[in-house]
């Protein structure tokens, strides 16, 4: 099976070339990589590395390579081939091959690779592999070149790539746990004061209080899982946005005492305003695996 990943980039083949092949260059934009490092090359000799992955917590996982073989196409294109493979107990990677290609084409040069490898730890490590591991390096690595798709085409370096990316969850996270939990908790599980307060103040009849709460509740966990489930698209930024501000005049109108309580609407209302606009600026430029395409095309 193995992992492929393919993208398009529009920029010069020497540029690419150098971003991928230099070490230095190509452990900025690999998220699967904190180093790379050459070894010293004998002459005849494949060209042998070292790399290494910080894991956190102060760990890291160790392992070696050598580029088996480049080769240039009649059609302008290039071959990188590599093995690898780890030593290293913590390494779920025992050995494995793959390479990169580089070719031509009418609005820029196709860029895709294909690798695979043999898992550790007997059937428990091949269970790992197929149901997490695999799924996570190969969405990495799909991450990692529409990171260099940016710095190529755009100019973001990969370091701003990964703070845009940072700001962008942090904030799009952070709006759908307060859309998720004020629809549980005070509305669905304690159907609090305030909320039917609110409700009734806004013309909610009052035999229809405990209904219009539970739906609102309900409403409002949907909505956090739109903002989860549809992770890329902009639109429940821009709602979010629009009902925080044009929430906090009608409040203003129906209910101005909240307004100067501890965890006011206002405040929250400014608040997940704030975060919504946080999110829809960073979240311009920002990589996304989902723009690589992960099955070679039919021929």
């Amino acid at each position: 099976m193995g992992i492929y990943v393919e993208i398009s980039i529009r920029g010069s083949m020497d540029e690419l070339w150098e971003k991928t092949q230099k070490p230095e260059l190509h452990q900025r934009w690999d998220l699967r990589f904190t180093q790379i490092q050459y070894l010293p090359r004998e002459s005849e000799k494949a060209q042998e590395f070292l790399y290494c992955t910080r894991i956190g917590f102060g760990l890291k996982i160790d392992g070696r390579g050598e580029s088996t073989g480049t080769r240039n196409g009649d059609d302008g294109s290039r071959t990188s081939s590599l093995s690898f493979w780890s030593a290293d107990p913590k390494s779920l990677i025992k050995t494995g091959s793959g390479y990169w290609k580089y070719v031509p084409a009418s609005d820029g040069i196709r860029f895709f690779t294909w690798y695979d490898y043999d898992a550790r730890f007997g059937l428990f490590g091949k269970a790992c592999d197929w149901c997490l591991f695999r799924p996570l390096i190969g969405w990495a690595t799909a991450w990692s070149f529409d990171r260099l798709r940016l710095w190529i085409e755009r100019g973001i370096s990969p370091e701003d790539s990964r703070d845009r990316a940072l700001v962008y969850s942090v904030a799009r996270s952070t709006l759908a746990f307060i859309w998720f939990y004020h629809g549980l908790i005070p509305k669905l599980l304690r159907h609090d004061a305030i909320e039917l307060d609110l409700l009734s103040r806004i013309g909610t009849p009052a035999s229809r209080l405990m209904t219009a709460v539970t739906f609102a509740g309900w409403g409002e966990i949907g909505f956090a899982l739109v903002l989860i489930v549809l992770w890329r698209h902009r639109w429940p930024l821009w709602m979010t946005l629009a009902f925080m501000l044009a929430g906090i005049p009608v409040v203003a109108a129906t209910a101005p005492a909240y307004l100067g309580a501890a965890f006011n609407p206002f405040t929250l209302n400014l608040a997940l305003a704030a975060l919504s606009a946080i999110a829809l600026v960073a979240g311009r430029d920002c990589p996304t695996a989902a723009r690589c395409r992960r099955k070679p095309a039919q021929s």
